[in-house]
Parts: C-alpha cells; sequence; structure tokens
C-alpha cells in the first residue's frame, strides 16, 4: 500500500482517538458532578474499553484472554478505590496491578513455549494493565477532599492536548504545542472556576500534555491504520492514566 492510501486512514485514527478520549472525559466529569456509583460505572466501562482495545493496538495474539485480565485488573482497582477507607483511596491499586501482571505472566505460560510475540504480549500488556488500573485516580481524586474542581481543571487540560494531537503536523511541533496550550489551559480553568492556585494548576497542564504528546507517539509509530477496538483503547488508555496523575498532583500540592 502506498503512503498516499496509508495517510487517510491514519487520519481518521487519530480523530477517532481524539472524540472518543473527550468523550471518555466528558463521562468521567459527569459522574464526578452526579454520584460515585456513576463514576465508579464509567471508570469499569473505561477500563474494560482499555483492556479490549490494548491488545488490539499492539497487534499481538491471545486478544481475548488478555483483554480480560486488563479489564478485571482496572475495574477492580476502580472498585477499590470507591469503598477503601480513606485516606487510603489508592492502596489496593498496586495489589491489582500486581495481580493483573501475574495473570498475563500466566497467560504466556499456557500458551506454551514458541509462541509468536511472547515478549511483545507480555511486556505491552503489562502496560496495559498499568493504564488500566490507574483510571482509579479519578475515584480517588473524587473523594479526597471534595474539591470537585480540580478534577474538571485536569479535564480541561487534557481536552486541550487531546485538540491539539489532532492538528495533523509532525509530531516534533504538535507535542511542545500540545504541552504548552494544556500547561496554559490547566491554570485559566483554575483561575476561572476556582481557588485553584496557577502553579499546581500549570504543572499538571504540563505533566497531562507531556503524557498525551507520547500516546501521540505511539500511534504515529505504529503506522498501520487502527481499527475500532484499537481506537477506543488509544483513545481511552491516556485518559485513565491522567485520573492518577490528577489525583497526586492534588494530594502532593494543593491538598
Amino acid at each position: 500500500m502506498t503512503a498516499e492510501l496509508q495517510a487517510p486512514a491514519r487520519s481518521l485514527g487519530s480523530w477517532t482517538i481524539g472524540v472518543v478520549g473527550i468523550a471518555g472525559l466528558t463521562a468521567i466529569i459527569a459522574g464526578v458532578y452526579t454520584s460515585r456509583e456513576i463514576l465508579v460505572a464509567v471508570a469499569v466501562l473505561i477500563a474494560a474499553a482499555v483492556g479490549i482495545g490494548w491488545p488490539h493496538f499492539l497487534r499481538i495474539p491471545a486478544k481475548k484472554t488478555l483483554a480480560a485480565v486488563i479489564a478485571l485488573a482496572g475495574a477492580g482497582s476502580a472498585l477499590a478505590a470507591a469503598w477503601a477507607p480513606a485516606p487510603g483511596y489508592l492502596d489496593w491499586t498496586p495489589g491489582f496491578m500486581a495481580l493483573g501482571m501475574m495473570a498475563v505472566f500466566v497467560v504466556q505460560l499456557i500458551r506454551g513455549t514458541g509462541q509468536a510475540q511472547r515478549l511483545e504480549s507480555t511486556l505491552g500488556c503489562s502496560v496495559g494493565v498499568l493504564l488500566s488500573c490507574l483510571g482509579a485516580g479519578w475515584i480517588a481524586g473524587a473523594r479526597l477532599n471534595g474539591v470537585r474542581e480540580m478534577l474538571l481543571v485536569a479535564a480541561i487540560s487534557a481536552v486541550v492536548a487531546l485538540l491539539a494531537g489532532l492538528i495533523r503536523w509532525p509530531d516534533s511541533v504538535v507535542a511542545p504545542l500540545g504541552i504548552i496550550l494544556a500547561g496554559l489551559a490547566g491554570p485559566l480553568a483554575g483561575l476561572v472556576l476556582s481557588d485553584i492556585a496557577v502553579l499546581p494548576a500549570a504543572i499538571f497542564g504540563v505533566v497531562v500534555g507531556a503524557v498525551l504528546a507520547s500516546f501521540r507517539r505511539l500511534v504515529t509509530l505504529r503506522g498501520a491504520p487502527l481499527n475500532i477496538p484499537a481506537a477506543l483503547g488509544m483513545g481511552l488508555a491516556p485518559v485513565s492514566a491522567v485520573g492518577s496523575l490528577a489525583y497526586f498532583i492534588d494530594k502532593l500540592l494543593i491538598y
């Protein structure tokens, strides 16, 4: 296939990823402002989507089994964060990460020796488990001190970074642009929506921009067009990761 024919497919994939990511952030913020149960349901659905889509993005064998491992680890982490006693909202998250990674190794052992892409499957799906479990940070952040505006600032910074990633320019231009815009969006949203200090909001915006720029680079390096599950997983995986970033920055710099 020629480069001219490949370009439209990659463009369609990037737009799909951006729309999915923005939809996921919107659902999370809606859950934050309604009830804990709805937020938990959204977090579990995102974990399931990451689990289904991540093996498709990696193009590895045993997709269904590994998808179940990634999804269950993320769902368990989200449920634990919702009902763990304060202040250890994420105390169970490392345990679910460890269980998920061990399950990935068990799956590879069951597949037997000589199977294709065993190393790629093991390393890639371990990362998928990590990303899926980090989504519990949205729930922990909502429970931390009741300052919902910090999560809204986080979502706005992420949306700005996602929108910057849709620009069809080289990564060398889009990556710094996304980081700068996200770094500016955080403080502006913080000043308008709450009394959050400028520095923590700016730091968070820059970190979110860097994370989302790195995910955009992963899509670029993959090269091949994305199918629907892969685009779904790749759109929601960084959204999941941003949740724990928001929690720890809120806890360290604000709370």
